[in-house]
């Protein structure tokens, strides 16, 4: 998924309903698993399985497709998406997502916290419009992602790739803040997200930002495929940081094209547009090992499919996202 620019939002307020509420575990497959099922999993997909990358695109998928092919694939745990790109009416999207049998799991917010107090406003505006209709559909996360160094399209260096120690310093201590605000007004919990060229990339700065920010408060939602494009594996740091995993992105990245990106230094976007993101299971890493290393957390997980496929043909997207399905309860899932 891609960056967006932050919108502004009036004060936010609590909504009448509290929306749906969350089950305690997933609702059994009509198929059969192995005999271990990874009953704390909670499988699930999102927009960008479909393309969907922006809140209005004519490459995009409507809406509506969106909705009726992600349940036609099996699934019944969905992402909102870019702001904007599903209904922001409350009550629109909890009538179209009931009918369909699919549960908001959580939305997503991006951010540039590096850059010190000066972008805190516009930060809330965004954050505050999200969480309110996060909230509002009856999930418990918001999946935060930092902003991008160089331009996802052009390639255009934006900023230096590596933060300065009072960046690096900004960078926690907003996200704590954050953390605790969002907490505090929505009930929400973040879950940041590293994600390839941003400055929370690689093994060494995933590690960095954990090891500076307050556990209590921040979480991670481990991208396996962003992860894996940036060099990190994904069961070694399930093991090391099993405490902060909060949510999990399911993805896999396709090693030959990734090898041709990093030896001609190719932005995210065009990354993508190559391929480097693929269908399970040809790609890397191996998903068994890491939905057993969450499992073992013994702690409930949403496990959210994908495949960064943007653009795409309109009808690639569907028979993907039911092998994909199909593989996973293959696993146990």
């Amino acid at each position: 998924m891609t960056s967006l620019s932050p919108q502004p939002s009036p004060e936010p307020s609590r909504p009448s309903s509290p929306g749906p509420s969350r089950p305690s575990s997933p609702r059994p497959s009509p198929r059969s698993s192995p005999p271990s099922s990874l009953s704390r999993i909670r499988i699930g997909s999102a927009p960008d399985s479909w393309g969907v990358w922006f809140p209005d695109d004519p490459q995009q998928v409507p809406w509506q497709r969106f909705l009726d092919e992600v349940a036609a694939s099996g699934y019944e745990w969905i992402e909102l998406g870019p702001y904007g790109y599903l209904p922001t009416d409350p009550a629109v999207l909890a009538e179209e997502t009931a009918r369909r049998g699919l549960t908001v799991s959580a939305g997503t917010v991006f951010t540039g916290l590096h850059r010190g107090p000066a972008v805190w406003d516009s930060t809330w505006a965004h954050v505050s419009a999200i969480a309110e209709l996060t909230r509002a559909m009856g999930a418990e996360h918001l999946v935060v992602i930092p902003s991008f160094w160089r331009d996802d399209k052009t390639g255009a260096v934006l900023e230096d790739r590596t933060l300065t120690p009072t960046q690096w310093r900004s960078l926690t201590a907003q996200t704590e803040r954050l953390a605790h605000e969002v907490r505090e007004r929505y009930g929400l919990r973040i879950v940041v997200h590293p994600h390839a060229d941003t400055h929370i990339d690689s093994e060494e700065n995933v590690t960095r930002f954990l090891d500076a920010t307050d556990s209590s408060l921040v979480s991670l939602c481990l991208d396996t495929g962003h992860y894996a494009y940036c060099g990190g594996d994904s069961v070694k740091l399930i093991e090391t940081y099993g405490e902060r995993i909060g949510y999990l992105h399911l993805k896999q990245v396709d090693p030959l094209v990734l090898a041709e990106v990093r030896a001609g230094e190719v932005p995210f976007g065009p990354a993508v547009a190559r391929g480097v993101m693929c269908e399970p299971p040809s790609g890397v890493p191996a998903l068994e090992p890491v939905l057993a290393a969450a499992q073992k957390l013994d702690v409930d997980l949403f496990a959210i499919v994908e495949q960064d496929m943007y653009p795409c043909p309109p009808d690639k997207p569907l028979p993907i996202a039911q092998r994909t399905r199909a593989f996973l309860r293959s696993c146990g899932a």
